[in-house]
């Protein structure tokens, strides 16, 4: 199944009905995601997670994402566009296609590419953890790469040639417009021929999210 960035009139009547799902006797929130949205409940890691927005409006932003200025290179400001074909979307959309997740689309797959140590800290409920460096040929190894694309990523290689014809819609993130993790791995994906239009890039990533007061996840204990 393809997948597009929906438009405003689709979320605005995708977030009506999901508000509409639920049950009138909830209390209202004063901080919703939207003027039709309070928030959308996902899986993450076979438990229910509600996503929302903190309510105590006196809330400050979280301390590892307070910081303005970090060495770079690496950690260098990202463009708006990063390539031809991937489009960058914002934290609406990447609510679209978790709650897409949610329905019972096993086509998509939320990523965040950030090393464990970041991920400890918190990450987006409903997405999947495979670091940067993992999906990195010069850092993990060709087939350790392969098993992601084949095993997770549903590609496929035949003949000495990959085919992605069923291969997952893509949703990439990492820590914000500072952050080269997720951007690297796109660039990677497209030169081994990933299509475009199957990736999406959330910029603004951990740090838009948080900044936002969004519900973060902590990994389950194995």
């Amino acid at each position: 199944m393809l997948h597009r960035q929906p438009t405003a009139a689709e979320l605005h009547a995708l977030f009506s009905a999901e508000a509409a799902k639920r049950p009138r006797a909830s209390p209202a929130l004063e901080v919703n995601i939207t003027a039709d949205l309070a928030s959308v409940d996902v899986m993450h890691h076979g438990q229910k997670v509600t996503i929302m927005r903190n309510q105590n409006q006196d809330n400050l932003v979280n301390p590892d994402f307070a910081k303005t200025s970090r060495k770079c290179p690496p950690f260098c400001i990202q463009p708006s566009e990063l390539a031809p074909g991937v489009k960058t979307i914002a934290e609406l959309e990447v609510l679209y296609f978790l709650m897409q997740i949610n329905a019972g689309d096993e086509s998509i797959m939320v990523i965040d590419s950030r090393t464990p140590n970041w991920v400890e800290k918190g990450t987006m409920p409903g997405t999947v953890n495979i670091p940067w460096d993992k999906l990195d040929i010069g850092k993990s190894g060709p087939v350790s790469v392969q098993e992601i694309l084949e095993k997770q990523l549903c590609a496929k290689s035949e003949h000495g040639f990959w085919n992605f014809e069923e291969a997952k819609t893509l949703v990439m993130f990492c820590n914000g417009p500072w952050c080269g993790q997720s951007s690297t791995n796109i660039r990677d994906l497209l030169k081994i021929g990933y299509p475009a239009h199957k990736i999406f890039w959330y910029r603004g990533g951990m740090q838009d999210w948080e900044n936002l007061g969004l519900t973060t996840a902590k990994p389950v204990n194995k």
